[in-house]
């Protein structure tokens, strides 16, 4: 299939399937006419990339967990041991980060209190 009908399955601008090539997160085949040629195997990894990105994932993160995830019915499986550590070293991040705003939106609100 080509772009136009990746982006029809997925939902996912066609920019976007470009950005993923560029940043070695797809990588169709091309035809001598230069044209991308995707497979079925692209629009799962185009939901998986899409879930991890969800998941606050950068896309230089995903390069490197994409060959470790595996589609088990809706959920993405990781099947490297040493990927679930990496995992829960980004998710402290984010609560560490989430922690962070709470505390400056508390700052935040006493500021405002004290205003009125």
């Amino acid at each position: 299939m080509r772009i136009g009908e990746l982006s029809r399955r997925t939902g996912v601008s066609e920019r976007a399937l470009r950005y993923y090539e560029e940043q070695g997160l797809l990588r169709p085949d091309r035809r001598p006419s230069g044209y991308r040629v995707y497979g079925d195997a692209d629009v799962a990894a185009v939901r998986r990339i899409r879930v991890l990105l969800a998941a606050g994932l950068s896309t230089m993160q995903i390069v490197e967990v994409l060959p470790c995830m595996v589609d088990d019915d809706d959920l993405l499986v990781p099947i490297c041991p040493e990927l679930v550590d990496e995992l829960v070293k980004q998710r402290d991040r984010i609560g560490a980060a989430i922690d962070e705003l709470a505390a400056t939106r508390s700052n935040l609100d006493a500021i405002i209190a004290n205003e009125r």
